[in-house]
């Protein structure tokens, strides 16, 4: 190559190196004591899936984890210094954690924000029934799922049942190596030719999620629905139920299987709920890994109801949050609304992960990778960005230099391409508070599938 042209070649990779915004990727720009580091720490993870398939069984074993770690419950009348832990739950479903920090909260608070529910199967309140010598329960879908993936996979219910007279019972069953499972079952592809006719979303109908319970009827010939009452009997004898405790249930059905390392090299973990409990265990392990006093008070959100709008009393469309921060700004004698006014939030919610084989609905440029870092999301929503918070280019830039000074490897993202639909965090519900707010989280591979994949 002729001399010239070299010194142009050598000018423009000079070039490219200053003005071209470098991608990284995990697995060059980590150490190998970094990815065994990062290996450890998602045991605990795993674990953490495995023992909170539920938002009730997220939230005990948040407040379970605060306890060991000094967190005590917060008391509205009482005087608070820095340093101090302290927690609030909200119906057993959602907590929110906090440590005193050094400076005011009159100049603001740190929170970290994700949620604890994720898509299941639940039981309608009168659920039991029997058909042509089988049992069933009749279900209702809890946020956005494929439905076509969740027949002949082992389910296991989880929940609690409030009987006539108040009492409280836990349920728990298929997790267990010598429990039984539930399933849902599907017409075999011999007979299936009028299914197949179906659309995709209507493979299988809501109303066909019916979920398999049993058929040994009771033993006496001359009663009707015997199956069912063969059941009911089982669940009177093991919970001390009857069929109209039901009405007074919440009980739900999520995949019986484990977490488990996925690929040759264990990369990635694979697992039922990790939207969002990928970014719920993070940021609860993070403020229960703050040693001394921060600068700033630090407050972990752990909320309900994400995957169906943050509707209801424990979602973040409520005010629950807000009247927990109110209360912390009175203890110290500052204005609620100033020490929102001031408060910055990550909310910690997952993204798409491109998947290769169905590269069609992302924009390449602007999508998350699985093993890239992670993804920092300016705005969510759907087509014109409805439904969606729209981080400033100033709160951008804040977090852009803070991951950077520390050393953080991440990327920026976008959930598919504009007209591709898109989805919702609880970014908005902060931001709405008049809180400067970014989604920060991991991206997901098979989002809202029962066996979801991370890096």
């Amino acid at each position: 190559m002729p001399k010239k042209e070299k010194e142009k070649t050598s000018e423009a990779s000079a070039l490219k190196e200053k003005l071209f915004m470098k991608r990284k990727n995990t697995g060059f720009e980590m150490s190998e004591a970094e990815t065994a580091k990062a290996d450890k720490f998602c045991e605990g993870y795993k674990s953490f899936l495995d023992t909170a398939k539920t938002e009730r069984e997220a939230c005990a074993e948040a407040v379970r984890l605060a306890e060991a770690a000094g967190f005590v419950p917060f008391d509205k009348g009482a005087s608070y210094k820095p340093g101090d832990r302290v927690y609030s739950v909200n119906r057993g479903k959602a907590v929110i954690l906090a440590i005193i920090g050094k400076k005011p909260v009159s100049g603001g608070v740190n929170i970290a924000a994700a949620h604890i529910d994720s898509p299941r199967i639940d039981l309608k309140q009168n659920p039991l029934y029997e058909s042509e010598g089988l049992g069933y329960f009749k279900t209702h879908y809890y946020g956005g799922i494929k439905k076509y993936q969740w027949p002949t996979i082992p389910l296991a219910l989880h929940g609690v049942i409030y009987k006539a007279d108040g009492e409280r019972v836990d349920v728990k069953l298929g997790e267990d190596e010598n429990d039984p499972v539930l399933v849902i079952t599907d017409i075999l592809p011999h007979l299936a030719d009028e299914q197949y006719k179906r659309p995709a979303p209507k493979l299988i109908k809501g109303e066909e999620l019916n979920i398999l319970i049993g058929s040994r009827p009771f033993r006496d010939d001359k009663a009707s629905e015997a199956v069912k009452l063969g059941m009911m009997c089982i669940l009177n004898e093991k919970y001390g139920i009857t069929e109209s405790d039901f009405i007074s249930a919440e009980l739900e059905c999520v995949p019986a299987y484990k977490a488990k390392d996925v690929g040759f090299d264990r990369s990635m973990v694979g697992a039922y709920g990790q939207d969002d409990r990928v970014c719920a265990y993070t940021a609860l392990s993070a403020v229960l890994a703050v040693k001394g006093t921060p600068d700033r008070t630090a407050v972990t959100v752990l909320t309900d109801k994400e995957e169906i709008g943050s509707e209801g009393c424990t979602g973040l469309k409520s005010s629950y949050m807000k009247y927990f921060l109110y209360d912390l700004a009175e203890s110290f004698g500052v204005n609620g609304r100033t020490l929102l006014s001031n408060s910055k939030c990550l909310s910690a919610d997952v993204n798409a992960a491109f998947d290769p084989t169905f590269a069609d609905p992302f924009e390449k440029l602007n999508a998350s990778f699985a093993g890239r870092g992670v993804v920092v999301t300016k705005y969510t929503g759907s087509r014109g960005k409805s439904g969606t918070s729209d981080a400033s280019a100033e709160f951008v830039s804040e977090v852009r230099r803070m991951l950077d000074k520390d050393g953080v490897i991440w990327q920026t993202g976008e959930l598919g391409k504009v007209d591709f639909g898109g989805g919702g965090t609880v970014a908005m519900y902060v931001a709405n508070l008049d809180i400067d707010t970014i989604d920060v989280g991991v991206p997901v591979l098979s989002m809202h599938a029962p066996f979801e994949v991370t890096a």
